[in-house]
């Protein structure tokens, strides 16, 4: 079956952007990108850059880790902001929302329904596994169905600003099993989900 991996980028103090939402990593941003970090992910992970970075960076590798992304509607609209309306043309691109009328881009698929009982669905689906981009409701929503945690930790705090999740109390164990320390400071830790510890009740 396929997995949901919530594969994220997030600071030593556990969050994923400023107070404001906005991207850390744009033009006024304060999160760093070292060469290596960048040159990371494109070797082992191309399918999570976004279209522009891999034009940019000449990349046309499918990738083999996802051919899926969930992403939340706050976070999508970062890229519309900039003018983007599909980020990720190379995956199937699925957005939650129950307030966008409309999607801004015919490859992109609105959902408005459980979030949960679309993920069980997915993974029901041939294919690749299923990339979860965030934001931290969405991933508060899916906490349960989370299969595997992919972190890009940055080498930096920021005191304040958009968890990892959002939701309640609601402590999980996870295994580590893959880890990877670049020179720059940042890193990459891969968790499993605890074999003892399953999905959400049916």
């Amino acid at each position: 079956m396929r997995k949901l991996v919530y594969y994220i980028a997030v600071s030593l103090d556990g969050f994923i952007a400023g107070p404001d939402g906005a991207d850390p990593t744009g033009p006024d941003g304060f999160w760093p990108l070292p060469a290596d970090y960048i040159g990371h992910i494109a070797a082992h992970y191309p399918e999570t850059l976004p279209a522009p970075a891999r034009a940019a960076l000449s990349i046309t590798a499918e990738g083999t880790h996802f051919d899926t992304v969930l992403e939340g509607r706050r976070s999508y609209e970062i890229g519309l902001k900039a003018g983007v309306t599909d980020a990720y043309p190379h995956l199937r691109h699925l957005v939650f929302s129950r307030t966008l009328a409309a999607s801004p881009d015919p490859a992109v698929e609105l959902v408005a329904t459980d979030p949960v009982a679309t993920a069980r669905d997915l993974k029901r689906q041939d294919g690749k596994d299923i990339w979860l981009l965030g934001g931290a409701e969405l991933a508060g929503a899916l906490y349960r169905e989370i299969d595997r945690l992919i972190l890009k930790v940055g080498a930096l705090t920021i005191g304040t600003g958009i968890p990892l999740f959002s939701g309640g109390f609601d402590p999980r164990a996870w295994k580590l099993t893959d880890h990877t320390v670049l020179d720059s400071g940042a890193a990459f830790f891969t968790y499993d989900r605890s074999a003892d510890q399953g999905s959400g009740p049916e």
